[in-house]
């Protein structure tokens, strides 16, 4: 059955003006417009459009009354529009205050430009309620909702109280910066913003960077923890994952040869004969670099005399924002530096740059990236650059060099262009003198890998990519909720135990057959627990485990004069009934990494009081329970995020657990053994029950298996299919099951 999918955005996709009295309708153009157009157009040739109706909502920049007049013009479109109405000096104080005054400044970072004015926040919320007031008297549960970008960070959390199980995804088209810069903001906006954004279930980025940092963040201030990149939050999962947003291939590759651009590029290969041309096209913004470019660019013909009168360069910069300060500025400042450059160096014959400050038709866009020698695209800060890859696409030719800062997100994918910083001047002249002396076999050999790369993730696959994450996080989220044990379903458990041949019974300890305490080593049985323990090992029907992250030494000392079978580290000993310990096969030894973990631990001992470190055979644990809670918080954050950049490189992983962090090697975990006790023998009848993150593993493996029923010991939302308060409920039910005649 198709769903309605609703898009919102800042803006709606068209643009309305009164002219000469006439209201006039016309399609917008940019990355987002172009790349629904483009998915939309592609899945209805194919016949595969998911959707029964698409709504797109934004802000029409007109009045209520032009809108009116503007409806009766509207062309075929595949949306139905909602127009979003804000007060216009809310919506000047949302989008020209907080959301390019302050996100957008610090985001691509430039936070001295950033203005923390508490009016600019309040008209940003006024203005996402105004969206979420237009949305909620459309939408219903089972559609999808599709938000895009930094305006609109705290509209999917407000959605959501609306329609708590619909399904949100959010993209965000704009760098995420480091948490160093992310504070900086007022705390209240920290919270509330990221808050926000965790509304939605599934949340895209277009680099690993970027969506590194967000994780970062909701650590720092929402102390939430990642698990390969889904978090647990309010009971649901929420996914982040990395879709680097793509162009239409085909449009740009094939415009090469339409008759119209190939006059073009042969009027500007003519007028520029005996000549490189450089270029480079930009929206007006200071992110974008225009000035490294043009000192850059100075410095090569101050350098490399030899390209005097030789090399062009063509920049043009697309009218943006012109009613921001900062962008009034900087065009005066780009205007003046472009006509010192042409005065000082050019002659009466040579303008060393040609400068346009407009906007540039598809034809004379395609002509000039397919005439020039070199594209130089260096913003300072991008989250993706798709002029990059429009660029790319455009040279049928395999002719042309791509000169590309490394600050771009789109630098992940095309790693085969001249990567430069734009801060570097002399070393971007440089790479400027290089990209010209390239071969053609070099160039042809570099932009076709890097079209390979763009065709096959373009931007069709990038909008399946995410609908499809979306429909997974969904399906993982049912998986995922919590159901408090009832009596009924008590009693339904009792009777499947009652009637089973061959029982499988895995249960932890800490946290779940007995409470926490401050010291570890004095969480030892008391002898009713252990007496239970015991009954159930007498029962010839049950195959008991006590599957714990304590050492082997503990366990032993605690439960190996019982019959029952016990697994220490999660793994990576297990010992059968009164047998030998035996060390999992499957593990990797390597201690390697144990004395640089040890040290860092040590430090943070030292800026935690009453923290401590417990090593085990197989990994190292931070504790930080008896520590003050605050502090202990800020420094758990700090830990995992140093700890999980030295994991990198070593053969380790990095779990948060009920305050601890537990540091051990590769390849040991709960599911990975109850995987295998599955595989030796087949049961009637399996109880898993955990109070931990390291029990998750062992409970998605469980959620496959039909007989199991798993028990998380807690009120936190779990791939178990049911919950119990405390560990002493737990006992209960496994002492009723013992005292069960079967």
């Amino acid at each position: 059955m198709k769903k309605r999918l609703f898009i919102i955005s800042n803006r709606l996709p068209i643009n309305i003006a009164t002219i000469d009295h006439q209201v006039q309708v016309n399609n917008s153009s940019g990355g987002l417009v172009s790349a629904v157009d483009s998915y939309l157009n592609n899945a209805n040739e194919r016949g595969e459009n998911q959707f029964s109706e698409i709504f797109w909502a934004g802000v029409p920049g007109c009045s209520q009354a032009d809108w009116v007049e503007a409806k009766k013009s509207f062309s075929q479109s595949y949306y139905q529009f909602l127009p979003v109405f804000v007060n216009h000096r809310t919506y000047d104080l949302y989008y020209n205050g907080l959301s390019n005054s302050v996100i957008w400044a610090l985001f691509h970072y430039f936070p001295s430009y950033a203005e923390y004015k508490s009016e600019y926040y309040e008209s940003y919320i006024k203005a996402n309620e105004d969206f979420c007031t237009e949305i909620s008297r459309y939408a219903k549960e089972g559609d999808v909702i599709w938000i895009h970008d930094y305006h609109l960070l705290p509209l999917a959390g407000m959605i959501r109280t609306h329609f708590p199980n619909i399904t949100i995804g959010f993209f965000l088209h704009i760098p995420f910066p480091s948490y160093e810069l992310f504070r900086l903001m007022p705390d209240r906006w920290q919270y509330e913003l990221l808050s926000g954004i965790l509304g939605a279930d599934l949340i895209g980025f277009h680099t690993v960077d970027y969506a590194n940092h967000f994780i970062n963040s909701l650590q720092m201030v929402l102390g939430i923890d990642a698990e390969v990149n889904v978090i647990k939050y309010k009971n649901r999962l929420v996914k982040i994952d990395v879709f680097p947003i793509s162009i239409d291939f085909k449009k740009f590759n094939s415009a090469f040869n339409e008759k119209e651009i190939a006059d073009l590029r042969t009027l500007y290969k003519q007028q520029f004969k005996n000549q490189k041309i450089l270029f480079s096209v930009d929206r007006l913004d200071y992110t974008k670099g225009v000035f490294s470019r043009l000192k850059a660019y100075e410095w090569f013909l101050e350098h490399f005399p030899e390209y005097r009168e030789r090399a062009i360069f063509i920049i043009v910069i697309v009218p943006s924002r012109d009613s921001i300060p900062k962008y009034a500025e900087r065009k005066r400042e780009i205007d003046e530096y472009i006509g010192n450059i042409n005065s000082t160096i050019g002659t009466i014959t040579w303008k060393p740059v040609i400068y346009q400050y407009t906007h540039l038709a598809f034809d004379q866009l395609i002509a000039l990236y397919t005439a020039c020698d070199m594209a130089i695209i260096t913003p300072l800060r991008d989250g993706m650059n798709l002029v990059a890859k429009e660029f790319v696409a455009s040279r049928q030719d395999l002719r042309g060099v791509l000169l590309l800062s490394e600050m771009a997100g789109a630098a992940r994918e095309l790693s085969e262009a001249l990567l430069v910083n734009p801060n570097d001047i002399d070393g971007f002249a440089d790479k400027i003198k290089d990209g010209l002396e390239m071969s053609t076999d070099e160039q042809a050999r570099h932009l076709s890998v890097m079209q390979k790369r763009i065709s096959d993730y373009n931007v069709n696959t990038w909008a399946e990519d995410f609908f499809t994450q979306l429909h997974n996080i969904k399906n993982r989220q049912r998986e995922f909720e919590f159901m408090f044990l009832d009596h009924q379903t008590k009693m339904l458990i009792y009777e499947q135990y009652q009637a089973a041949h061959k029982r499988l019974l895995l249960l932890d300890y800490d946290g779940t057959l007995v409470s926490f305490s401050a010291d570890p080593q004095k969480a030892v049985p008391d002898n009713s627990l252990l007496m239970l323990l015991t009954r159930l090992c007498e029962n010839k029907k049950n195959h008991i485990y006590i599957i714990s992250g304590r050492d082997s030494k503990t366990l032993e000392k605690w439960f190996g004069h019982l019959p029952v079978n016990l697994v220490a580290e999660h793994g990576a000993k297990m010992k059968s009934g009164n047998g030998i310990w035996e060390t999992d096969k499957h593990i990797i030894t390597d201690e390697n990494w144990r004395p640089i973990i040890y040290r860092i631990l040590e430090i943070y001992v030292k800026r935690c009081a009453n923290s401590f470190i417990e090593e085990k055979e197989y990994s190292i644990v931070w504790h930080y329970r008896n520590a003050e809670p605050t502090q202990a918080k800020m420094r758990a954050n700090e830990l995992y995020n140093e700890v999980c950049q030295v994991a990198r490189s070593l053969n380790i992983m990095v779990t948060p657990g009920n305050k601890i962090i537990e540091i051990r090697t590769k390849g040991i975990d709960k599911g990975t053994i109850a995987k295998r006790l599955l595989k030796e023998k087949k049961y009637d009848f399996i109880l898993a029950c955990g109070d931990d993150s390291t029990d998750e593993d062992m409970f998605k493996i469980l959620a496959k298996v039909s007989q199991a029923c798993t028990i998380k010991i807690g009120d936190a939302a779990s791939y178990a299919k049911y919950n119990l308060y405390t560990p002493q409920m737990m006992v209960s039910m496994l002492s009723y099951l013992e005292s069960i005649t079967a």
